[in-house]
C-alpha cells in the first residue's frame, strides 16, 4: 500500500532557531548522555550515542505548524522537551517510519487542518504497527497531520503530514 503521508523531524531552521531559544523562550539545557545513550534525537530522528553532548528544549509543534499552514491548534496548543543535537546534523532524511521513534508503547494523534485534534490511537508491544496505525488514521480523509508520541512520559517523537 503506498503511503498517504510523509514523515518529518524538526527542520533544519526551527533547529536553528531552538539551538539559540526554545519555544519556552529558554536557552537549550546540554545534557551529557549516561553510558548507554538511546534517547530520542528529533533533528534526525535517530538515538544519542553513548556520552554525546545534547540538547534539551522545549518545543512546540502545534504551534510550529500552525504558523506555516495558517492552522489555529487552540487548546492544543502544548510546548513540550524534545532532545536535539547540540550541533547540525544530518537530520532524517527518510523515506519510511524512523527506526528511532520505534518502541513499545506509542500513541499517535490525528489533527485536522483546521488544528482541531480528531482521534488517536494506542499502539502497545506493536499492535498495530506504527505503519497500521497511521494507515488506519489517514484513511479518514480530514486528517491532515499525525503525531508519534511516547506514552510513558507524553513526549513529542515525530511529525507526518499528508502527502
Amino acid at each position: 500500500m503506498d503511503e498517504n503521508y510523509e514523515m518529518r523531524a524538526i527542520a533544519p531552521e526551527v533547529l536553528k532557531q531552538l539551538r539559540i531559544t526554545d519555544d519556552a523562550g529558554n536557552p537549550p539545557r546540554a545534557v551529557v548522555e549516561d553510558e548507554e545513550g538511546g534517547n530520542p534525537m528529533r533533528c534526525c530522528l535517530g538515538r544519542s550515542r553513548p556520552y554525546e553532548t545534547i540538547a534539551l528544549v522545549s518545543y512546540a509543534p502545534l504551534r510550529r505548524w500552525a504558523r506555516e499552514t495558517g492552522a489555529t491548534p487552540g487548546p492544543y496548543n502544548e510546548v513540550g522537551p524534545v532532545f536535539i543535537h547540540l550541533d547540525e546534523c544530518d537530520g532524517w532524511t527518510g523515506p519510511g517510519i524512523a527506526d528511532g521513534i520505534r518502541g513499545r508503547r506509542r500513541v499517535l494523534r490525528a489533527y485536522t487542518a483546521e488544528g482541531n485534534i480528531l482521534g488517536g490511537r494506542l499502539l502497545n508491544d506493536g499492535e498495530p504497527t506504527i505503519e497500521e496505525g497511521l494507515a488506519e488514521l489517514y484513511g479518514d480523509p480530514r486528517v491532515a497531520a499525525v503525531h508519534v508520541r511516547a506514552v510513558e512520559f507524553g513526549c513529542f517523537l515525530a511529525e507526518t503530514r499528508r502527502a
